[in-house]
């Protein structure tokens, strides 16, 4: 449910192009959330709806094509690190650790409608890779390239329902999460970084 607006609440309808390069992507969470709703309505099924921003952790995989995991391994490979755009967009990013626990409490509640389970730290995809070549200590460039189609331009959630129906809100900064996900990208077998260098340089 992509938003023109942010923070971005659960009764946003999102702002889908439909026959956009993104639009089967997009529309099929929409239409997830709707076949949920029916079968809770017309079933009197016990179903719940979370909606899941943008998350990271150990075991991403480096070529997933996520922002974080294509950073780190850019990053520690001493390689350009590739943003769209200007990299004015901008990103919430919640720790893995975080939305299990928001999930877990969201599965034991009460609540059918929607939930946004996601960090409401807001920061642009440019101050991200910033961040990573700081961490990391790369000397990796940073290049812009063209802004793809339909990109959505804000992401963030607005998490006061969570807060107050589920008692629930991210412990972990993204400081604190992006080094755990760096340590670990920097010795997993799937990572290109296998230099003696690295634990040198990061240890």
């Amino acid at each position: 449910i992509y938003p023109k607006v942010s923070p971005q609440k659960e009764d946003y309808w999102g702002n889908v192009n439909p026959v956009g390069p993104r639009g089967v992507y997009d529309e099929s969470k929409r239409f997830a959330e709707a076949l949920t709703i029916a079968y809770h309505h017309y079933h009197k099924m016990d179903n719940k709806i979370a909606r899941i921003f943008n998350t990271y952790g150990p075991r991403m995989r480096a070529d997933d094509g996520r922002a974080i995991p294509t950073f780190v391994n850019q990053a520690l490979n001493n390689k350009e690190i590739t943003v769209f755009g200007k990299g004015l967009q901008t990103r919430s990013f919640c720790f893995i650790s975080d939305l299990v626990s928001g999930i877990y409490k969201l599965m034991l509640s009460s609540l059918n409608e929607p939930v946004n389970l996601g960090n409401p730290e807001e920061l642009t995809v440019l101050d991200l890779a910033r961040t990573i070549i700081r961490i990391t200590r790369s000397k990796s460039p940073i290049i812009f390239k063209p802004l793809p189609e339909d990109d959505p331009k804000v992401r963030c959630p607005d998490i006061s329902k969570a807060n107050k129906d589920l008692s629930w809100q991210p412990k972990v900064g993204l400081e604190e999460g992006l080094k755990k996900a760096v340590e670990w990208f920097k010795n997993s077998p799937q990572s290109t970084v296998h230099s003696p260098s690295w634990k040198r340089l990061l240890g």
